[in-house]
């Protein structure tokens, strides 16, 4: 199994989802010696938003690209890559100002193209990234998945609509959640995340051996 992690919290080691997510992806990378990881830090690594240079340059052919088109949509290529190549994918974000950071944002703007993760037919629109299981670890300081706040919420709700517009459907949300309102409501967010990545890793161990 390859698995994709992609990380965009802007703090750093002090980040939840950060901590989760890469939990996740070492126990689910532990499963098997032939899994491989590959680790995407948009912080330390971003994305360079889209510009002219890209909106015009994924339409030319390559060989009549200007250096800066070649040079921008070769990252968009790379990302597109690496996301065929997965067969999980995780994705890290903080809650932040209601959704997910704009690093991530810019990751799903360069991986949401026309003609390669997705095509448009007779039927309409279809999603070309298809077969992969997508984990999204979302941190918060309020309480989201509930109550009068659950309107707020426009990072899952966008997550699953774009993921599933580029084949991606079979998503499973991690929360970690209320990491806000104290240390006490931080060891129990934890606690909560980690005991369901606990639960995901062993089941994808009894799978694995199964299969064996």
């Amino acid at each position: 199994m390859s698995i994709l992690l992609v990380t965009s919290s802007p703090r750093g080691a002090a980040s939840h989802s950060t901590r989760v997510a890469t939990d996740l992806a070492q126990k689910l990378a532990a499963a098997d010696s032939s899994n491989t990881l590959v680790v995407r830090d948009l912080v330390a690594n971003p994305l360079p938003h889209i510009d002219p240079d890209y909106a015009t340059g994924i339409y030319t052919p390559a060989e009549a690209r200007t250096p800066r088109q070649a040079e921008v949509v070769g990252v968009s290529d790379a990302a597109l890559d690496e996301l065929f190549a997965a067969d999980t994918v995780i994705l890290a974000t903080g809650f932040i100002n209601f959704n997910i950071s704009s690093t991530l944002k810019s990751w799903v703007d360069h991986v949401a193209r026309s003609g390669k993760s997705f095509a448009y037919g007779e039927g309409g629109p279809k999603g070309l990234v298809n077969g992969k299981k997508v984990y999204i670890v979302l941190a918060s300081g309020g309480i989201y998945s509930e109550g009068a706040a659950v309107q707020m919420d426009h990072a899952v709700p966008y997550l699953r609509s774009v993921l599933g517009f580029l084949g991606m459907t079979d998503v499973e949300v991690i929360r970690v959640e209320g990491v806000g309102m104290g240390a006490d409501a931080v060891t129990a967010a934890l606690a909560k995340a980690t005991a369901k990545v606990d639960a995901i890793a062993a089941a994808n161990a009894s799978q694995v051996a199964a299969a064996a």
